[in-house]
């Protein structure tokens, strides 16, 4: 960035050792206008502007927060000395399947790299990948769409309509409208493991089995410690938050005021699901558990014959699938009975979900696969007849979505368009509806990196959450 000549920049790091707070922090200021860059040391950050009367208001305020700063530890550094600290990628190996005959596979695609994120919606799929690259694709398999996110889609989750991407950078992506912004940046010291959103609160699991909830505003609201590290399940209701790591499950009371029970399961969890009555947790120990939401009770176990690395249900739990580690995948009725086990076709399911009699997954190979899970198929396939899985291919022309940090501007909006704008409220830089028919008080969830004060944006449609807020479905422009 090129800084004019009476611009001040003071730049500070935290960095410690044994995988604690690894971050920066750099304040700028230039006339009146005092910029606020931090994030992970390495990345690119986040950046915040406010604007005072005079530059000395600008120079106090500047240098409150740089005090603030070197209080907590934070250090005067040379940016690009240190290094940014890898991230965890989950590491998993996958042997071939041990079952006779291999699932009725309709359709599969080639991701390209090993992928955990999916998410099986009533119109498409969504699926992520460590390369960076989100599809969407229809039932059909017919690609659809692309998007280009920073390497590293740890998981896929989806809040009502609103689809959210996380990353090994600490970033949550929306992905809702065809501009993919930065909605949530995880705070620079927590090493995301898994992710949950329930109207806009985001809930995180991360390698030393902590729980962090962060509300739609990006802004902290709890956290807790669980006993057990590496927590690769969080799951969330109305009720409370499920946490599931090395020693078990803990549940939390949803407002983070207290723990309400931890169930010790047999082995450490590796995945999470949720019914309305139940979570299960699928182990290193070659089980799913299911455990009841109001108690914690262990009500059945699911016994698979290797590591189970994802597990998800039928509706209301009638039938529960589960994910080895040994590319099978297996079906059980409620009470733990297992009805069969079959061969992926195409290593180890890493994440998978059901809609309408079909099993989706992901898998070590990077493939998206979409399997007949109807009585008739499993039937025909345990008895040796498949269909001839169809390799779905992307459309040369596929578009292709990227994060940006500048929009299109005009000079009008049009008689559909909403006018939001940015305001100062309480230290903060928020957004609030201007446009008549909405509530003027309630903040409008808003990519963080193109805020300015006073300006004034146009989107195309905006939904009332039910947390009190709202959020942008559509494109976004600046009105100029």
């Amino acid at each position: 960035m090129t800084q004019a000549a009476s611009d001040i920049t003071t730049y500070l790091e935290l960095s410690q050792d044994g995988g604690g707070a690894h971050k920066f922090y750099e304040v700028t200021v230039s006339d009146t206008v005092v910029s606020v860059r931090y994030g992970r040391i390495g990345a690119a950050g986040q950046r915040q502007t406010s604007s005072f009367p005079t530059r000395e208001k600008a120079q106090a305020a500047a240098a409150r927060k740089i005090g603030e700063k070197v209080r907590k530890g934070y250090a005067p550094a040379v940016q690009g000395q240190r290094a940014a600290r890898p991230v965890t990628h989950r590491q998993v190996t996958s042997a071939p399947s041990t079952a006779p005959a291999v699932a009725p596979v309709l359709w599969r695609f080639r991701t390209g790299a090993s992928a955990f994120g999916i998410h099986i919606a009533e119109d498409r799929c969504w699926v992520g990948n460590q390369n960076g690259d989100v599809f969407t694709l229809g039932h059909d398999g017919e690609v659809l769409a692309r998007y280009q996110l920073p390497e590293g889609v740890k998981c896929l989750v989806a809040d009502d309509f609103w689809i959210y991407a996380g990353c090994d950078d600490g970033t949550v992506y929306d992905l809702s409208s065809k501009l993919p912004f930065a909605a949530y940046d995880i705070a620079p010291d927590v090493d995301i493991f898994w992710l949950d959103i329930r109207e806009g609160i985001l809930n995180v699991s991360d390698r030393g089995g902590g729980l962090t909830v962060i509300d739609h505003e990006d802004e902290y609201q709890w956290s807790r410690r669980s006993g057990g590290e590496h927590a690769w399940m969080v799951r969330r209701d109305e009720h409370a938050v499920y946490h599931g790591h090395r020693l078990g499950v803990t549940a939390y009371r949803a407002d983070g005021s207290g723990e309400l029970w931890h169930t010790p399961t047999r082995g450490a969890v590796l995945f999470g699901w949720q019914e309305d009555r139940a979570v299960y947790a699928g182990t290193d120990k070659r089980v799913v558990q299911r455990l009841a939401k109001d108690s914690g009770a262990v009500e059945a176990t699911y016994a698979c014959d290797s590591v189970v690395y994802s597990c998800a249900t039928a509706l209301d739990g009638r039938h529960v699938f589960a994910g080895d580690s040994a590319s099978s995948v297996y079906c059980f009725a409620a009470d733990g009975t297992r009805l069969w086990k079959l061969g992926t076709g195409g290593g180890s399911a890493l994440s998978m979900q059901y809609l309408d009699e079909k099993l989706y997954m992901v898998t070590t190979d990077g493939s998206l696969v979409c399997v007949d899970a109807s009585d008739a198929a499993i039937a025909a396939a345990r008895s040796g007849t498949v269909p001839v899985a169809r390799d779905v291919k992307s459309a040369a022309a596929l578009p292709t979505y990227t994060p940006s940090a500048t929009v299109q501007t005009v000079s009008s909006a049009a008689a559909s368009g909403i006018v939001v704008e940015c305001v100062q409220e309480s230290g903060r830089l928020r957004v609030h509806v201007v446009s008549e028919g909405y509530e003027p008080s309630w903040n409008v969830q808003f990519p963080r990196q193109i805020r300015r004060p006073g300006a004034r944006y146009v989107v195309e449609d905006l939904s009332a959450s039910a947390g009190g807020f709202y959020r942008v479905r559509g494109e976004i422009r600046q009105l100029v």
